[in-house]
């Protein structure tokens, strides 16, 4: 079973100076967001959001942004960091669409399946001539 709070994350959004009040105009869009939580970053121009990865991925976030003509910018380390966090976050996302192994149940019918195929019960080679002569 996979943890909640594991799918919950807390990113931050760091935007340039150009245009001109685009970090408010970013925070009134995100607010209405459904299952999202965005509030001011505490590094100048930047916003943190919070958001489980069931509902959204920060790759996804960048890209509507940009769309939008929002000026996203991030250092070189920043960068790298965040393609970490896009793959992490696809391949959380997409594991959560995995079903679960049914491991209880699977032991038994393993073991069922094995002793199907070996011979059991009073099972003798001997001819049944030689077991009665004593």
């Amino acid at each position: 079973m996979i943890n909640p709070f594991e799918l919950q994350k807390e990113r931050l959004l760091i935007f340039g100076e150009d245009p001109p009040n685009q970090l408010f105009q970013a925070y009134l869009l995100l607010i209405g967001l459904e299952n999202f939580h965005v509030e001011i970053g505490s590094q100048p121009n930047s916003l943190l959001i919070r958001y489980s990865v069931q509902h959204y991925s920060l790759e996804a976030l960048e890209k509507a942004l940009t769309r939008e003509g929002f000026q996203l910018e991030y250092n070189l380390l920043d960068k790298i960091k965040n393609q970490l966090i896009h793959y992490c976050e696809d391949v959380q996302y997409h594991n959560l669409k995995t079903p679960e192994p049914r491991t209880k149940n699977n032991s038994q019918e393993i073991f069922v399946k094995a002793y199907e195929l070996h011979s059991h019960g009073n099972h003798d080679d001997t001819p049944k001539e030689l077991r009665e002569f004593k």
